[in-house]
C-alpha cells in the first residue's frame, strides 16, 4: 500500500515568534522530528508551506527528504494546507501531522494508516468527543474532493471536510494510549514555554503529564 504523509508547517506561529517548523529542538528542527518519526513507514512526505521564501528555507534544511510545496491558495488555514498536501500526494492514503508535534508516536502512525484501509478517514477522538483531524489518516482522493467543497463556499474550518467524508472511522485515545502512553503524540509546541518543556521531555521521557482535553 501506497501511504503519504502531508505535514502542514504554513502557520503563522504568531504566538511563538518565528517559523515554528525550523525552530531547534535537540540540534534539529521541530519539523524533523516528525519527518524521523514517521521514517519509512509512508513512501512520500510532503511539508506544506505558505510563501515561496518559507519554501527555500525549509528546502535548504531538509534536501531530498521531503517535498516542499506553497500553499494554494494565498491562505493560512489548515483546510488549504491539507488541501494542497492531498493534491501533491501520490498515496492513496495521507496522515496529515502539524510540523510541531516531535513526539509523535510510530506505533501511532502505523495503527492509524492500518485502520485507514477501505476508510474515508481514521481520526483519533477524545473520550468527550474532540476530535484530532490535524492527527488523522485520509483517503487521498475522498478527502481532496471533500475539501474543495467547503472552501468553493468559503468555508475554511476543518471539520467542514470531515462532514462531508462518508466512512470515517474514530478511534477513541484511550486506545491509543496503549501505544502512547502519556499520548505525547499530541503535544504541540505553540509557544516559547512549550518549547521549554520539550527540551525537557526529551531527557525525562517519563516527565510529560497530558493536560490535553479528555
Amino acid at each position: 500500500m501506497d501511504y503519504s504523509a502531508v505535514i502542514l508547517a504554513g502557520g503563522s506561529s504568531k504566538r511563538f515568534g518565528q517559523d515554528k517548523g525550523l525552530a531547534q529542538l535537540g540540534n534539529k528542527p521541530l519539523v524533523k522530528h516528525v519527518l524521523d518519526a514517521i521514517g519509512d513507514i509512508v513512501k512520500e512526505k510532503i511539508v506544506v508551506v505558505s510563501s515561496k521564501a518559507q519554501a527555500e528555507n525549509y528546502r535548504r534544511i531538509l534536501s531530498v527528504e521531503a517535498h516542499v510545496v506553497v500553499d494554494a491558495g494565498g491562505i493560512q488555514t489548515p483546510l488549504v494546507g491539507v488541501l494542497t498536501g492531498f493534491e501533491a500526494a501520490g498515496g492513496e492514503y495521507s496522515i496529515v501531522l502539524p510540523c510541531d508535534v516531535p513526539f509523535v508516536s510510530r506505533d501511532v502512525v502505523s495503527l492509524l494508516l492500518e485502520l485507514c484501509i477501505n476508510k474515508a478517514a481514521v481520526i483519533p477522538r477524545w473520550p468527550n468527543c474532540y476530535i484530532e483531524p490535524l492527527h488523522a489518516v485520509y483517503r487521498t482522493q475522498l478527502a481532496l474532493e471533500a475539501a474543495k467543497t467547503p472552501l468553493s463556499k468559503g468555508e475554511l474550518d476543518l471539520k467542514a471536510m470531515v462532514d462531508r467524508l462518508r466512512g470515517v472511522r474514530y478511534v477513541s485515545t484511550l486506545v491509543l494510549q496503549q501505544l502512547d502512553p502519556q499520548l505525547r503524540t499530541f503535544f504541540n509546541v505553540n509557544t516559547a514555554l512549550d518549547l521549554k518543556k520539550a527540551e525537557s521531555m526529551l531527557k525525562r521521557p517519563n516527565s510529560y503529564s497530558s493536560s490535553l482535553p479528555k
